[in-house]
């Protein structure tokens, strides 16, 4: 099989390897595309340390074409979504039911080979089968669509409330429409004006910037009160976080999803004032299934999130575009 094969920052080589054969509890995925984010990016230019040589991709769909001994949840030829992370399951965590804070959590296409190839082997509970008639476009969007599902869930978002969505990438376009289907009204908040005509297609009430102290002024007034009821944060920046407590009204909620890299200045002298509550929300625990059933219901959009498209042989060309203003969501297909 054809595999991109990362050997260390910015040396990635397409090489020929082995088709695979699943072990006990494992499935092989042929692949079928494969989305490429932040995470990626950072892997490629040696921002995050990995194991080389690894095949990355950890955002990836295809079709299971075996599976090891003692798997009875899947079946060859079943169309299947890939949740990236799986954990121990004999920690203190884990028991809990919080396997996504294991600390021994593995990641696909960071910890171990992932997608950026023909064929992946994985355990089977990985695998979440999709309706045959859902488009590859859809279900790539499952991954992070998953992250967002929990993120809201968290916020414990209720119908009629004001929230602000910070951050207008591909989770912050796919917050947007989450929160819309649970009956909010949403203002989204970009760095700047490019996608606020996308924002509101997609169902945003309202859209402003985050420069200058606008933003705040823009959650009074779109709320009608001292800011929003609900901040999801999916910009991933320090500078978001802080921007991200100014949004709500005293006793509001925060929900941090965006992984910042960098530290941030946090005034909890205003955290505390005015009792905001802040929550911290880590990819996803059992969202895969809600995520697909909103694919799959057009209660989730993603014709306009997928800008572009490469081959695995331009896997190359497919980092490059991803800086592009213009990338939401970059995808790979085998």
């Amino acid at each position: 099989m054809q595999a991109a094969v990362l050997h260390g920052p910015r040396d990635i080589r397409m090489e020929n390897r082995a088709l695979l054969t699943p072990g006990a509890g494992e499935a092989v995925v042929q692949v079928f595309a494969s989305g490429l984010c932040g995470t990626d990016y950072r892997i490629w230019n040696g921002d995050r340390a990995v194991q080389y040589p690894l095949i990355m991709g950890h955002e990836f769909i295809g079709e299971v074409v075996a599976v090891g001994p003692d798997v009875h949840t899947l079946k060859p030829g079943q169309k299947v979504a890939v949740e990236p992370n799986y954990s121990c399951g004999v920690c203190p965590l884990c028991r809990e039911g919080n396997r996504n804070l294991c600390l021994s959590r593995i990641a696909i296409g960071i910890d171990v080979n992932g997608g950026f190839a023909e064929q992946a082997c994985l355990p089977a509970r990985c695998c979440w089968p999709a309706p045959a008639e859902i488009s590859d476009d859809q279900l790539m969007l499952a991954e992070p669509l998953a992250v967002v599902v929990r993120a809201v869930a968290r916020g414990e978002a209720r119908r009629g409330e004001s929230a602000a969505v910070l951050g207008v990438g591909a989770l912050g376009l796919l917050a947007i429409q989450v929160l819309k289907a649970k009956g909010l009204r949403v203002l989204a908040v970009g760095r700047t004006e490019q996608r606020q005509h996308l924002a509101r297609a997609l169902g945003a009430d309202d859209f402003t910037t985050s420069g200058e102290g606008g933003a705040t002024e823009a959650a009074r007034a779109f709320s009608g009160r001292e800011g929003v009821d609900l901040v999801i944060e999916t910009a991933g920046t320090g500078v978001a976080v802080e921007q991200g407590l100014e949004l709500p009204h005293p006793g509001g909620r925060v929900v941090l999803t965006g992984l910042p890299h960098e530290t941030s200045t946090v005034n909890f002298f205003g955290v505390v004032r005015r009792e905001l509550r802040i929550i911290g929300s880590m990819i996803y625990q059992q969202e895969f299934p809600e995520a697909i059933r909103l694919l799959s219901t057009g209660a989730v959009t993603v014709d306009r999130l997928v800008t572009h498209r490469f081959p695995l042989a331009r896997i190359g060309e497919a980092f490059a575009a991803h800086r592009s203003p213009e990338a939401i969501k970059v995808t790979v297909a085998t």
